[in-house]
């Protein structure tokens, strides 16, 4: 039974890091981990123009810990305005590295978000012709349309109308959590890959009631069933290059948390890498984790694996730490499951 492993330094292809306080309260989590970062724009007001990607990533940079060579990766928020020739100039100088597609009003901060796909269909064009990602938040906000199945129901009104009408676009399904989404992403092409979560490798949705509501475990798209659960597991430790970690870390001060209407989102940034190495090697596969982790993203991205590398080892008894970190004021407490944590980064 192998108790340590090295792996090349991951990348995280999905990170929310927020701004002021917050952002320098979190990024060394990240940044002690990950070399680099698709960094999410749904700031307030959101990221949607190249001064405003620049100006975000120097504070992001500006917040690395000493001697960080942690690099954000900026994405631009899609609006129904998004101008495609702006787009266009901006990726050519890689001001982004992909545009984000939040539904109006799908999680947190995405009330600017597009409010119906065929308004974009402009810019959707113009990403195919350059080869710009689009990364989308996959789930529909009908509210006739129950909140276990918004993900299922984005693939039939929104993802298979994209894909047929722009078949060469590239898409990052993000943050899958269905045997529904899992499925889609196996039967289709080159052009379709997603990301994976550490907290949607080990919740189901019973974690966010047991013992009453618990709004630590609550995020969007909520955790589904253990059946959702085990097809995302076979995707992550399968092999595939189209399935990679993008961690969706998305800290919360703990009074956004605890109160009537909680704020939707898990900050897992600290036990990130130490969940996802313990459920490969639940299911025998640490022979896959350094592909999920820092090869698959890259090279979607087009990147080089980054230069340096991680060590992890299994604790005998489970990692203690610190499970709150102080934000300014606030608190904003880590990720932790019924589901003691025996890995952890050691160098």
């Amino acid at each position: 039974m192998r108790t340590e492993i090295t792996i090349i330094r991951p990348d995280d292809c999905h990170l929310h890091l927020r701004d002021g306080e917050m952002l320098a309260a979190v990024l060394p989590a990240s940044a002690r981990i990950y070399a680099r970062a698709i960094v999410m724009p749904n700031l307030v007001p959101p990221v949607t123009t190249v001064k405003q990607a620049a100006e975000y990533s120097r504070r992001i940079i500006d917040a690395r810990p000493e001697s960080s060579h942690f690099e954000p990766l900026m994405t631009c928020y899609l609006t129904d305005s998004t101008n495609p020739d702006d787009l266009k100039a901006a990726y050519a100088v890689q001001a982004f590295h992909a545009v984000k597609l939040f539904p109006a009003g799908a999680t947190t901060n995405s009330d600017s978000g597009v409010t119906d796909i065929a308004n974009v269909y402009p810019v959707l064009e113009a990403m195919q012709e350059i080869g710009m990602p689009l990364s989308v938040h996959g789930e529909v906000v009908d509210p006739d349309v129950d909140v276990f199945d918004r993900e299922a129901v984005f693939i039939d009104r929104v993802l298979e109308p994209v894909r047929r009408d722009f078949p060469e676009l590239k898409i990052v399904f993000e943050h899958l959590t269905s045997k529904t989404a899992v499925d889609y992403v196996f039967e289709q092409d080159e052009y379709t890959v997603a990301t994976i979560t550490p907290h949607h490798l080990v919740l189901t949705r019973n974690d966010l009631f047991k013992g009453g509501m618990n709004p630590y475990m609550y995020c969007l798209p909520v955790a589904k069933t253990a059946k959702d659960r085990d097809a995302v597991r076979r995707a992550a430790v399968s092999g595939n290059e189209r399935f990679f970690l993008g961690t969706d870390s998305a800290p919360h001060p703990a009074r956004m948390k605890e109160k009537a209407g909680a704020a939707a989102g898990i900050f897992n940034a600290p036990t990130s890498i130490g969940y996802v190495t313990q459920i490969f090697e639940q299911l025998s596969a640490l022979d896959k984790l350094e592909g999920f982790t820092s090869i698959y993203g890259a090279r979607f991205y087009a990147l080089p694996p980054n230069g340096s590398t991680i060590t992890l080892k299994k604790r005998e008894t489970p990692v203690e730490m610190n499970w709150e970190i102080k934000a300014g004021h606030d608190v904003v407490k880590i990720f932790k499951p019924d589901v003691s944590l025996f890995w952890d980064l050691v160098d």
